[in-house]
Protein backbone atom coordinates (compact mmCIF):
# COMPACT_ATOMS: atom_id res chain seq x y z
CA UNK A 1 0.00 0.00 0.00
CA UNK A 2 2.56 2.21 1.12
CA UNK A 3 4.57 1.68 -2.33
CA UNK A 4 1.63 2.51 -3.90
CA UNK A 5 0.38 5.65 -2.29
CA UNK A 6 3.86 6.66 -3.02
CA UNK A 7 3.50 6.01 -6.82
CA UNK A 8 0.12 7.92 -7.18
CA UNK A 9 1.55 11.07 -5.60
CA UNK A 10 4.19 11.05 -7.49
CA UNK A 11 2.00 10.48 -10.62
CA UNK A 12 -0.43 13.40 -9.49
CA UNK A 13 2.80 15.78 -8.71
CA UNK A 14 4.15 15.39 -12.24
CA UNK A 15 0.71 16.13 -13.74
CA UNK A 16 0.50 19.10 -12.03
CA UNK A 17 4.01 20.28 -13.07
CA UNK A 18 3.32 19.08 -16.23
CA UNK A 19 -0.45 21.18 -16.37
CA UNK A 20 1.84 24.50 -14.80
CA UNK A 21 4.58 23.92 -17.49
CA UNK A 22 1.85 24.04 -20.35
CA UNK A 23 0.06 26.92 -19.00
CA UNK A 24 2.96 28.97 -18.38
CA UNK A 25 3.83 28.47 -21.78
CA UNK A 26 0.87 29.51 -23.00
CA UNK A 27 0.90 32.39 -21.10
CA UNK A 28 4.55 33.10 -22.35
CA UNK A 29 3.30 32.83 -26.08
CA UNK A 30 0.41 35.14 -25.27
CA UNK A 31 3.02 37.58 -24.04
CA UNK A 32 5.46 37.28 -27.16
CA UNK A 33 2.39 37.84 -29.60
CA UNK A 34 1.75 40.95 -27.53
CA UNK A 35 4.74 42.13 -27.48
CA UNK A 36 5.30 41.41 -31.04
CA UNK A 37 1.93 43.53 -31.99
CA UNK A 38 2.95 46.29 -29.93
CA UNK A 39 6.50 46.50 -31.57
CA UNK A 40 4.94 46.50 -34.88
CA UNK A 41 2.60 49.16 -33.80
CA UNK A 42 5.56 50.97 -32.24
CA UNK A 43 7.37 50.72 -35.45
CA UNK A 44 4.31 51.79 -37.61
CA UNK A 45 4.50 55.22 -35.49
CA UNK A 46 8.60 55.52 -35.73
CA UNK A 47 7.74 55.36 -39.79
CA UNK A 48 4.94 57.84 -39.63
CA UNK A 49 6.68 60.11 -36.82
CA UNK A 50 10.08 59.93 -39.30
CA UNK A 51 8.31 60.56 -42.32
CA UNK A 52 6.13 63.82 -41.61
CA UNK A 53 9.12 65.16 -39.17
CA UNK A 54 11.02 64.96 -42.67
CA UNK A 55 8.55 66.61 -44.45
CA UNK A 56 7.55 69.30 -42.50
CA UNK A 57 11.50 70.17 -42.85
CA UNK A 58 12.09 69.42 -46.71
CA UNK A 59 13.07 72.62 -48.70
CA UNK A 60 11.21 70.93 -51.99
CA UNK A 61 8.42 68.57 -52.73
CA UNK A 62 9.81 66.31 -55.81
CA UNK A 63 9.77 62.63 -56.57
CA UNK A 64 13.35 62.25 -55.50
CA UNK A 65 15.50 63.83 -52.82
CA UNK A 66 16.52 67.28 -53.90
CA UNK A 67 14.39 67.21 -56.87
CA UNK A 68 12.03 70.27 -57.79
CA UNK A 69 9.10 70.16 -56.30
CA UNK A 70 6.02 68.67 -58.65
CA UNK A 71 2.15 68.62 -57.92
CA UNK A 72 1.77 64.98 -56.81
CA UNK A 73 4.02 64.71 -54.27
CA UNK A 74 3.71 68.56 -53.16
CA UNK A 75 -0.52 67.24 -53.10
CA UNK A 76 -0.04 64.06 -51.04
CA UNK A 77 2.54 65.90 -48.50
CA UNK A 78 0.30 68.11 -47.90
CA UNK A 79 -2.28 65.72 -47.46
CA UNK A 80 -0.25 63.56 -44.90
CA UNK A 81 0.87 66.81 -43.04
CA UNK A 82 -2.38 67.73 -42.35
CA UNK A 83 -3.68 64.62 -41.56
CA UNK A 84 -0.53 64.56 -38.60
CA UNK A 85 -1.90 67.59 -37.32
CA UNK A 86 1.01 69.77 -38.99
CA UNK A 87 -1.45 72.31 -40.68
CA UNK A 88 1.28 75.08 -40.69
CA UNK A 89 3.64 72.67 -42.21
CA UNK A 90 0.91 72.28 -45.31
CA UNK A 91 -0.24 75.92 -45.52
CA UNK A 92 3.03 76.52 -47.76
CA UNK A 93 2.12 73.39 -49.32
CA UNK A 94 -1.49 74.23 -50.42
CA UNK A 95 -0.80 77.89 -51.60
CA UNK A 96 1.98 76.44 -53.90
CA UNK A 97 -0.75 74.69 -55.42
CA UNK A 98 -2.90 77.63 -55.88
CA UNK A 99 0.30 79.49 -57.36
CA UNK A 100 0.10 76.80 -60.06
CA UNK A 101 -3.48 76.70 -60.74
CA UNK A 102 -4.55 77.96 -64.24
CA UNK A 103 -7.76 79.93 -64.85
CA UNK A 104 -9.21 77.11 -66.28
CA UNK A 105 -8.80 75.12 -62.17
CA UNK A 106 -6.43 72.67 -64.04
CA UNK A 107 -2.65 71.96 -62.52
CA UNK A 108 0.35 70.75 -64.69
CA UNK A 109 3.18 68.46 -63.31
CA UNK A 110 5.08 70.75 -61.72
CA UNK A 111 6.51 74.16 -61.42
CA UNK A 112 7.19 74.57 -65.88
CA UNK A 113 4.63 71.96 -67.34
CA UNK A 114 1.28 73.58 -67.26
CA UNK A 115 -0.12 70.30 -68.98
CA UNK A 116 -1.04 67.18 -68.47
CA UNK A 117 -2.94 67.82 -65.71
CA UNK A 118 -4.25 64.63 -64.22
CA UNK A 119 -2.36 65.90 -60.80
CA UNK A 120 -5.20 68.48 -60.43
CA UNK A 121 -7.13 65.75 -59.00
CA UNK A 122 -4.49 65.33 -56.32
CA UNK A 123 -4.57 69.10 -55.41
CA UNK A 124 -8.65 69.42 -55.33
CA UNK A 125 -8.16 66.64 -52.77
CA UNK A 126 -5.82 68.44 -50.70
CA UNK A 127 -7.92 71.39 -50.74
CA UNK A 128 -10.80 69.44 -49.43
CA UNK A 129 -8.86 68.30 -46.63
CA UNK A 130 -7.51 71.70 -45.84
CA UNK A 131 -11.67 72.94 -45.71
CA UNK A 132 -11.88 69.98 -43.03
CA UNK A 133 -9.32 71.12 -40.99
CA UNK A 134 -7.81 74.49 -38.97
CA UNK A 135 -7.01 75.92 -42.50
CA UNK A 136 -10.40 75.78 -43.95
CA UNK A 137 -10.24 79.31 -46.19
CA UNK A 138 -12.70 80.54 -48.83
CA UNK A 139 -9.63 80.43 -51.20
CA UNK A 140 -8.90 77.01 -50.91
CA UNK A 141 -12.94 76.32 -51.38
CA UNK A 142 -12.96 78.17 -54.68
CA UNK A 143 -9.97 76.30 -55.82
CA UNK A 144 -11.35 73.15 -55.06
CA UNK A 145 -14.58 73.98 -57.54
CA UNK A 146 -12.53 75.35 -59.77
CA UNK A 147 -10.51 72.59 -59.77
CA UNK A 148 -13.53 70.26 -59.88
CA UNK A 149 -15.57 72.27 -62.64
CA UNK A 150 -12.52 71.24 -64.95
CA UNK A 151 -12.14 67.67 -63.90
CA UNK A 152 -15.43 66.75 -65.19
CA UNK A 153 -15.52 68.78 -68.12
CA UNK A 154 -12.24 66.14 -69.13
CA UNK A 155 -12.95 63.02 -70.89
CA UNK A 156 -11.08 60.35 -72.74
CA UNK A 157 -11.09 59.89 -76.26
CA UNK A 158 -13.73 57.15 -77.10
CA UNK A 159 -12.59 54.07 -79.32
CA UNK A 160 -14.68 52.18 -81.65
CA UNK A 161 -15.19 48.63 -80.14
CA UNK A 162 -12.34 46.27 -81.97
CA UNK A 163 -11.26 42.86 -81.83
CA UNK A 164 -7.79 43.68 -80.54
CA UNK A 165 -8.75 44.73 -76.80
CA UNK A 166 -10.58 43.59 -74.48
CA UNK A 167 -12.40 45.90 -72.58
CA UNK A 168 -15.06 48.62 -73.35
CA UNK A 169 -12.91 51.26 -75.33
CA UNK A 170 -16.56 52.87 -75.43
CA UNK A 171 -16.68 53.88 -71.11
CA UNK A 172 -16.28 57.46 -70.45
CA UNK A 173 -12.98 57.96 -68.08
CA UNK A 174 -9.94 60.36 -67.67
CA UNK A 175 -6.64 60.46 -69.72
CA UNK A 176 -2.96 60.61 -68.96
CA UNK A 177 -3.02 63.34 -71.65
CA UNK A 178 -5.95 65.43 -72.76
CA UNK A 179 -6.83 64.13 -76.54
CA UNK A 180 -5.99 60.77 -75.92
CA UNK A 181 -8.02 57.48 -74.80
CA UNK A 182 -8.55 56.99 -70.98
CA UNK A 183 -6.54 54.86 -68.72
CA UNK A 184 -7.02 53.13 -66.00
CA UNK A 185 -4.77 54.82 -63.15
CA UNK A 186 -5.76 58.68 -63.85
CA UNK A 187 -9.18 57.52 -63.99
CA UNK A 188 -8.86 56.07 -60.16
CA UNK A 189 -7.20 59.44 -58.98
CA UNK A 190 -10.37 61.61 -60.61
CA UNK A 191 -12.68 59.15 -59.00
CA UNK A 192 -11.32 59.60 -55.34
CA UNK A 193 -11.14 63.40 -56.28
CA UNK A 194 -14.93 62.67 -56.69
CA UNK A 195 -15.69 60.71 -54.33
CA UNK A 196 -13.50 62.81 -51.29
CA UNK A 197 -15.42 65.73 -52.11
CA UNK A 198 -18.64 64.24 -52.35
CA UNK A 199 -19.71 63.41 -55.47
CA UNK A 200 -19.34 59.82 -55.91
CA UNK A 201 -23.37 59.86 -57.21
CA UNK A 202 -21.78 62.06 -60.27
CA UNK A 203 -22.55 60.56 -63.53
CA UNK A 204 -19.00 60.74 -64.16
CA UNK A 205 -18.57 59.25 -60.83
CA UNK A 206 -20.46 56.17 -61.97
CA UNK A 207 -18.81 55.95 -65.45
CA UNK A 208 -15.18 56.01 -63.79
CA UNK A 209 -16.66 52.60 -61.13
CA UNK A 210 -18.26 50.91 -64.55
CA UNK A 211 -14.52 51.48 -66.24
CA UNK A 212 -12.68 50.31 -63.23
CA UNK A 213 -14.45 47.51 -63.31
CA UNK A 214 -13.82 46.81 -66.74
CA UNK A 215 -10.46 47.15 -67.21
CA UNK A 216 -9.74 44.57 -63.85
CA UNK A 217 -8.20 41.45 -65.15
CA UNK A 218 -10.82 38.16 -65.05
CA UNK A 219 -8.67 36.49 -62.52
CA UNK A 220 -8.31 39.67 -60.34
CA UNK A 221 -5.13 42.71 -60.51
CA UNK A 222 -5.00 45.27 -62.53
CA UNK A 223 -2.82 45.98 -65.58
CA UNK A 224 -1.93 49.94 -66.34
CA UNK A 225 -4.97 50.12 -68.70
CA UNK A 226 -5.61 47.26 -71.06
CA UNK A 227 -6.93 43.86 -69.82
CA UNK A 228 -6.45 41.48 -73.27
CA UNK A 229 -4.49 42.13 -76.21
CA UNK A 230 -4.76 39.91 -79.31
CA UNK A 231 -6.12 37.35 -77.59
CA UNK A 232 -2.83 37.56 -75.01
CA UNK A 233 -4.42 38.73 -71.27
CA UNK A 234 -1.75 41.05 -69.37
CA UNK A 235 -0.06 40.97 -66.37
CA UNK A 236 -1.21 42.44 -63.39
CA UNK A 237 1.04 45.22 -61.72
CA UNK A 238 0.55 46.34 -57.48
CA UNK A 239 0.46 50.05 -57.70
CA UNK A 240 -2.64 50.42 -60.20
CA UNK A 241 -4.47 47.26 -58.65
CA UNK A 242 -4.14 49.22 -55.30
CA UNK A 243 -5.26 52.32 -56.67
CA UNK A 244 -8.04 51.17 -58.37
CA UNK A 245 -9.12 49.36 -54.84
CA UNK A 246 -8.87 52.42 -53.06
CA UNK A 247 -10.62 54.54 -55.24
CA UNK A 248 -13.51 51.40 -55.58
CA UNK A 249 -14.14 51.71 -52.15
CA UNK A 250 -17.41 51.27 -51.38
CA UNK A 251 -18.81 50.13 -54.72
CA UNK A 252 -20.28 46.54 -55.26
CA UNK A 253 -18.88 44.71 -58.02
CA UNK A 254 -21.12 42.12 -59.59
CA UNK A 255 -17.97 40.40 -60.94
CA UNK A 256 -16.29 39.39 -58.14
CA UNK A 257 -12.70 40.39 -59.71
CA UNK A 258 -12.75 42.91 -57.00
CA UNK A 259 -12.27 40.05 -54.37
CA UNK A 260 -9.95 38.36 -56.97
CA UNK A 261 -7.84 41.60 -57.55
CA UNK A 262 -7.43 42.04 -53.22
CA UNK A 263 -6.48 37.74 -53.43
CA UNK A 264 -3.83 39.26 -55.93
CA UNK A 265 -2.35 42.21 -53.74
CA UNK A 266 -2.40 39.45 -50.86
CA UNK A 267 -0.13 36.93 -52.99
CA UNK A 268 2.10 39.70 -54.13
CA UNK A 269 2.78 42.33 -51.81
CA UNK A 270 5.21 39.99 -49.77
CA UNK A 271 7.96 40.03 -52.86
CA UNK A 272 7.38 44.06 -53.22
CA UNK A 273 9.96 46.39 -52.74
CA UNK A 274 9.17 49.17 -54.77
CA UNK A 275 7.79 52.11 -51.79
CA UNK A 276 5.13 53.60 -53.85
CA UNK A 277 3.35 50.07 -55.06
CA UNK A 278 3.95 49.16 -51.57
CA UNK A 279 2.18 52.01 -50.23
CA UNK A 280 -0.95 51.81 -52.93
CA UNK A 281 -1.26 47.84 -52.85
CA UNK A 282 -1.99 48.56 -48.60
CA UNK A 283 -4.05 51.30 -48.99
CA UNK A 284 -6.33 49.22 -51.83
CA UNK A 285 -6.55 46.51 -49.18
CA UNK A 286 -6.92 49.15 -46.45
CA UNK A 287 -10.08 50.59 -48.05
CA UNK A 288 -11.78 46.97 -48.31
CA UNK A 289 -10.91 46.05 -44.66
CA UNK A 290 -7.67 42.81 -45.71
CA UNK A 291 -4.54 44.38 -44.51
CA UNK A 292 -2.30 41.92 -43.68
CA UNK A 293 -0.43 41.44 -40.28
CA UNK A 294 3.02 42.14 -41.81
CA UNK A 295 1.98 45.79 -43.29
CA UNK A 296 3.69 47.70 -40.63
CA UNK A 297 6.89 45.15 -41.02
CA UNK A 298 6.81 46.06 -44.79
CA UNK A 299 6.45 49.62 -44.42
CA UNK A 300 9.26 49.75 -41.91
CA UNK A 301 11.87 47.91 -44.47
CA UNK A 302 10.40 50.05 -47.11
CA UNK A 303 10.96 53.36 -44.45
CA UNK A 304 14.74 52.17 -44.04
CA UNK A 305 15.09 51.83 -48.26
CA UNK A 306 13.88 54.91 -48.67
CA UNK A 307 15.60 56.91 -46.34
CA UNK A 308 19.10 55.11 -47.41
CA UNK A 309 18.08 56.13 -51.12
CA UNK A 310 17.47 59.94 -50.95
CA UNK A 311 14.81 59.98 -48.95
CA UNK A 312 12.05 61.33 -51.46
CA UNK A 313 9.04 63.26 -50.13
CA UNK A 314 6.94 61.49 -52.44
CA UNK A 315 8.00 58.04 -50.68
CA UNK A 316 7.82 59.71 -47.33
CA UNK A 317 4.48 61.10 -48.02
CA UNK A 318 2.86 57.64 -49.14
CA UNK A 319 4.34 56.01 -46.22
CA UNK A 320 3.05 58.13 -44.02
CA UNK A 321 -0.50 57.99 -45.66
CA UNK A 322 -0.48 54.53 -46.04
CA UNK A 323 1.10 53.14 -42.30
CA UNK A 324 -2.49 55.05 -41.43
CA UNK A 325 -4.07 51.68 -42.71
CA UNK A 326 -7.89 51.91 -42.63
CA UNK A 327 -7.81 55.56 -41.53
CA UNK A 328 -5.65 56.51 -44.26
CA UNK A 329 -6.76 60.23 -45.68
CA UNK A 330 -6.48 58.94 -48.78
CA UNK A 331 -9.53 56.54 -48.73
CA UNK A 332 -12.83 58.26 -49.25
CA UNK A 333 -15.45 58.51 -46.95
CA UNK A 334 -19.23 58.72 -47.44
CA UNK A 335 -20.09 61.87 -47.76
CA UNK A 336 -22.46 63.84 -49.79
CA UNK A 337 -22.64 67.28 -51.95
CA UNK A 338 -24.43 68.43 -55.20
CA UNK A 339 -21.73 68.87 -58.46
CA UNK A 340 -23.88 70.32 -61.24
Amino acid sequence: MGGALRLRTVLTEGIFAYWGATELAARCSTLRTACTACDERKAGMDIADEAIARLATARSFGYHGGAASATEPVALAAIALIAAGREQSAAPLLHWLLERQSADGSLGVDETNAAPCWPTCWAVIAWRQAQASKLADAKFDAAMNSGLEWLVGVEGELIEHNDTTGHDTEIPGWPWVQGTHAWLEPTAIALLALKHTGHDTHVRAVDAVHLLHDRMLPNGGCNYGNTIVFGQALRPHVQPTGLALMALKGDRDTTDRTRKSIDFLLNELPATTATASLCYGLLGLAAHDALPPQADQWLAAAMQRTLARDAAPYKLALLALAQQGTASSLIPTAIREVLP
